[in-house]
Parts: structure tokens; sequence; C-alpha cells
């Protein structure tokens, strides 16, 4: 099985599902930020139907020190959590084993690829009625139900796990005017791949699961460029204004250009009700 999300040539799309009542939409936008590097960010957006269910899968990977993990991961992470035996009985086990198998297959399969690194948010919607949000490093996932906007996912940062950093050998620096890394190198505790830091961080996701029912508005996943100028609430707000969920995702992008962030920005807009 191979499911997987390519990057259109303008980086913005949208689409929505086929079964149930209530149709569900979502669109997403990609933008590259200031830096001199390629894009780094990449997505998934699709419904697909296996087994008679309809699953909804949407992600983002937010690359560093390359885009061969993000690019990897866009074609076989999804895939791997739907291999698993237990995935219909067990859902979070088979993300779990399907997280860690994913991470040794990039770390084992050459050099090159393994060398780079990339966050994850995963979300993986049941029939339209159940919701499993899964992620490895500070990419968010952030919901929307009543108007409030709840926190789906830990950024996993070297500040919070400094200590099982140190227990296994490494160090959390945080030189002045720069955000606390990993051995002095990376900037956030949990990550796919990074084979010469593996020793010191973890790929194991946390995960949660919610129903989605008539209160629940919309989704937004979306990398740190982001998440770094804008809070929950305030990206909630503004994404509530707007019906068209591909129009919700440029405008929470424009709207972190406009606030100064630098980075490659993505993201992904699930809207289950206006």
């Amino acid at each position: 099985m191979e499911l997987i999300g390519v990057r259109s040539s303008s980086n913005t799309g949208k689409g929505r599902s086929h079964q149930g009542r209530n149709r569900i939409n979502y669109g997403f936008n990609l933008v590259k930020g200031k830096a001199s590097h390629p894009m780094e960010d990449y997505h998934v957006a699709k419904f697909v139907q296996i087994r008679g269910q309809e699953l909804g899968l949407f992600a983002i990977y937010d690359g560093h020190l390359g885009d061969s993990v993000p690019a990897y991961l866009q074609k076989h992470l999804f895939s791997n959590i739907l291999k698993e035996e237990e995935f219909w009985t067990h859902p979070d086990r088979s993300i779990v084993k399907a997280y860690e198998r994913t991470d040794k297959a990039i770390l084992s399969h050459n050099p090159d690829l393994g060398r780079g690194g990339s966050t994850a948010v995963t979300a993986i919607i049941v029939n339209g009625q159940k919701l499993w949000i899964a992620n490895v490093g500070d990419s968010r996932a952030v919901l929307s139900r009543r108007g409030a906007a709840i926190q789906l996912t830990t950024d996993h940062e070297p500040s919070t796990e400094r200590g099982i950093i140190e227990e296994s050998g490494g160090f959390v620096s945080n030189m002045p005017g720069d955000v606390p890394r990993v051995n002095g190198q990376l900037a956030v505790s949990r990550a796919f791949g990074d084979k010469s830091l593996k020793s010191h961080l973890r790929s194991d996701p946390d995960i949660r699961q919610v129903d989605i029912d008539a209160d629940t508005e919309l989704l937004i996943l979306a990398s740190d460029g982001l998440w770094k100028v804008m809070d929950n609430q305030e990206a909630v707000n503004l994404t509530l204004k707007i019906k068209d969920p591909q129009m919700a995702a440029k405008e929470l992008i424009a709207e972190a250009l406009n606030r100064d962030s630098k980075d490659d920005i993505s993201c992904v807009v699930v809207r289950f009700r206006f």
C-alpha cells in the first residue's frame, strides 16, 4: 500500500470527504521561508477508502538539514501505520509501532537519508467520527470546539525534556539570544532521523484520540513557522471567520508572514462544520 500526498506545484489545494451526511472539507498551503536552503516542509492531505471505511489522512512534516527525511515520511509513514495488523482495533499501538519502524528505516536506509531529520504531526479521521493525533517535535495540532482552541499535541522542546537528554549523555545549550538546543544543534527534543544525535533524541510520538461531535468546528495542523508568531486561540479565531479551508490556510500563513515569521510555514485546515 502506498499513500502519497504529493506536493502540488503551487503548494496549495483543497478537497473533501465522500461519505457521511456531513462532508468534511480541507485545504492546505505551504510557503517557503526566507532561508537560502530549499523548501523543507512536506504535507499529506487526502481521504482514502480502505476496507469499506473512509480515512482522512493529514500531516505536516517539517524537515531540517535537507528535505530527504520529510519526503520519506510523506511517502511512507501513513502506509506503515495502516499496514500494522492492530490498526483497526488498537490504532494507538499501531501508530507508535509505525513511527518507530519508520525511524529505524530512515536511519538504516543509507548514510545520507538519516543525516537530516524532521518533525511530524499526523491526524487520522475515521469515518468522520474519531480523530487520532500523533506528533514528534514542535509541529502542532489545534482543535476548535465551540470557538475554544484546544492544543492536541505536545511541543517537544529541549528545555522541557532536558532530563531525558542528559540521562542519555547529551546536553542542552541555552546561548544568549538563542533557543535551547540538543548538543548545541537541534531545537527539538524528538525527531525522525538525525543520526548523529539519535542517542539523545526520541522519535516516539505523543498520541491523543478525540471524538468529532457537533461542537467540533475545525482542526489546524501547522509547522512551527506559524506557531512561533501566533498563539492557538488567535489561529482559531482567524480560521473560524473563513468558510473555505484553503483560503483559511492561506490567511493563517499571510498573517504569520505579516508578523515576520522567517521559517518555512505549512498549514492544513480541516473544517468539520461552519
